[in-house]
């Protein structure tokens, strides 16, 4: 050994020995601020584990759980290592490969290959193999399978993100939860979810990566998409598959769920998406509007708001902020992954990131709504139910709140099915406008109003006939210095105070609804939640006067014992902005009109008339005597 050698060798020894040569203060820095975060790391696994909201979903998801740490198994990720390098390693180049691939996943999560739906495979080889034309099958198998390889990888991390971040969304002094989590029934509550992590859920779906086995028995909606190519959800639908049973609109369907995919694996869209299980509690609660009775609303002195009549166009196509009413079933999603396809099935399918929600949110009861904030329309349409034909890209416009939410409210509530001559009665009609109600209401702007109610220390009276009123007023006829004073409040309150809610008929056609009634009885929850006006979409009548082709109408048989469709054969748009107006110019209130409806209901009820509410209220509308002279009230 050289002097040199041995000099370094003894250098070393000296070092390793000595802490105060070694030990630099920065060096000493550097490695306590990586213990330091070390330690943040360990401590949030820790508390991962014990998270209520993760343990809730857990058993719903495809992911596993062990030491505080998500991940995939083994097995899955080489296959989707496999899959995210294209089809020259993976050799996915055709459905019935891709559906081979996705058993194979299946099986490495320890999922029986039984609880897919019959003809499945025959679905997907159909579908990527035959309808498909060779070039959009090619950047499918080259470009989008490769992407959603590559994002399912990411979806233990992309949870794990979720959950550290999940309590800092809202950023308000009270701990509000915001996971992902089961929101059961009458449990109120918010999720708040990265449309990334969005994306990746829904690339599980594709590949049918969710557990099944329970989700019966919780009153959950399906979430796979073996239905979607297989055949329809209804029990008693025979060799319904694509495969056996093709039709256009199913294509079509399946064409705006791949459009997506396509979309998002070029270009993820950022922002989140919010999902909030909305609740009027049947008891009393101090805090919270409660579940209404008659009382509430025959009582009720609140002004009606502006109601608008458009009869072309859609829902999703209004330029303002409105909330967008979706005619759910009480099953958020209805026939979305199924054979479905009327108004809230094509809504899932234009904008795919609502189907989100069907992984935890379970079905409604009646004094329960679904709010969902955020999600991004993709696809264009044409048709309706069984003339529904996907026809190209739609780029969305829409601006983002500050929460990162696109500005599109889209309100789930649930109607009768199929109610006939019950939606007369005052229990039904009282259990639809609780319904409507519970979507529209914003608790936090009712509480803000009787915060100004209380500084202001007026009356319940003065307090309801003012709130809507004063929209329709100019500042220059408005003398009084309180009102204008509590103007300048209510202008100051949150932006949601001037959003509307954009509707239709809802409960009707495939429901079997009355639209004459279920159009009042929006109006009135809208007027009574505050809201500034209604946007009424006839959609021209055509699912009404079309009842033939409604794929819904024929599954359930319905018998239109209800009302008569012949008395809609006039311009309904017409005739109800003539009731509207003459309503409004009259002054009536909720409790005025609410009233009015009930009286009506019961002598319907009774077989006293078989006129619709509208003739009823306003015969001169029909060449008859009117009910009440121009300058008369209730």
């Amino acid at each position: 050994m050289s002097r040199l050698q041995l000099q370094k060798q003894l250098v070393g020894l000296f070092l390793a020995s000595s802490p105060s040569v070694w030990w630099s203060p920065t060096r000493r820095r550097l490695l306590s601020t990586r213990s330091l975060l070390a330690k943040r790391r360990n401590k949030k696994k820790r508390k991962m584990e014990k998270r209520e909201d993760l343990r809730s979903i857990l058993p719903y998801l495809p992911v596993v759980m062990r030491s505080s740490t998500l991940f995939w198994p083994s097995h899955v990720v080489e296959a989707l290592k496999e899959l995210a390098r294209g089809p020259l390693h993976s050799h996915v180049d055709s459905g019935h490969i891709l559906f081979t691939a996705i058993e194979d996943i299946r099986n490495s999560l320890s999922l029986s290959s039984n609880s897919l739906a019959p003809s499945t495979s025959l679905g997907y080889s159909l579908f990527f193999d035959e309808l498909m034309t060779r070039e959009e099958s090619r950047k499918w198998f080259e470009e989008v399978v490769p992407a959603l390889g590559s994002l399912l990888l990411r979806l233990p991390s992309l949870l794990e993100a979720h959950y550290e971040n999940a309590d800092k969304v809202l950023n308000v002094g009270a701990m509000i939860g915001t996971g992902l989590r089961m929101l059961d029934s009458q449990e109120a509550g918010i999720v708040f979810l990265s449309r990334e992590l969005i994306a990746a859920l829904l690339g599980c779906s594709l590949f049918c990566l969710f557990p099944d086995h329970d989700r019966y028995m919780k009153q959950l909606q399906i979430i796979n998409f073996d239905q979607l190519f297989a055949y329809g959800i209804y029990s008693f639908s025979f060799s319904l598959s694509l495969y056996e049973d093709y039709s256009q609109k199913q294509e079509s369907k399946i064409r705006c769920i791949i459009h997506y995919f396509q979309r998002i694996s070029s270009d993820m869209p950022k922002g989140v998406v919010s999902l909030e299980r909305k609740v009027l509690p049947f008891e009393g609660d101090a805090d919270l509007i409660s579940y209404p009775n008659s009382n509430f609303w025959s009582t009720s002195a609140i002004p009606l708001c502006k109601f608008e009549v458009h009869t072309s166009g859609h829902i999703e196509d209004q330029s303002g902020e409105a909330v967008e009413v979706d005619f759910a079933n009480k099953y958020l999603g209805g026939g979305a992954l199924g054979r479905g396809c009327v108004q809230e099935e094509i809504r899932f399918m234009v904008s795919p990131e609502l189907i989100a929600g069907m992984l935890f949110l379970t079905a409604m009861e009646e004094n329960e709504a679904i709010d969902i904030v955020g999600v991004e329309r993709f696809s264009s349409y044409t048709g309706y139910a069984s003339s529904f034909r996907f026809s190209g890209d739609y780029v969305d416009e829409r601006d983002v709140d500050n929460l990162g939410r696109r500005k599109t409210r889209i309100v789930a509530i649930d109607a009768l099915c199929s109610p006939g001559m019950r939606q007369y009665r005052e229990k039904f009609v009282l259990r639809e406008i609780n319904k409507a109600f519970c979507g529209f209401l914003y608790q936090f702007k009712y509480q803000k109003y009787q915060k100004i109610l209380q500084e202001n220390g007026w009356s319940s009276e003065q307090f309801d006939a003012s709130t809507l009123t004063y929209m329709e007023t100019s500042e220059e006829e408005i003398s009084n210095h309180e009102f204008e004073k509590f103007q300048n409040n209510y202008q100051r309150m949150e932006q949601g105070n001037n959003i509307g809610v954009a509707t239709g008929n809802w409960g009707c056609s495939a429901f079997g609804g009355d639209p004459e009634l279920k159009a009042i009885i929006q109006w009135l929850a809208a007027s009574q939640a505050l809201r500034p006006f209604i946007a009424y979409y006839t959609f021209g009548l055509e699912a009404l006067q079309n009842l033939d082709e409604l794929s819904a109408g024929n599954i359930f048989s319905l018998r239109w014992t209800c009302f008569d469709v012949k008395i809609l054969s006039r311009n309904f748009g017409f005739d109800i902005v003539q009731v509207a107006s003459w309503i409004l110019s009259q002054r009536w209130t909720v409790g005025d009109l609410w009233n009015m409806l009930i009286e009506y209901s019961t002598k319907r009820s009774k077989g006293e008339t078989t006129v619709g509410f509208l003739q009823w209220l306003l015969p001169s509308l029909y060449g008859h005597g009117a009910r009440f002279n121009s300058s008369n009230s209730p």
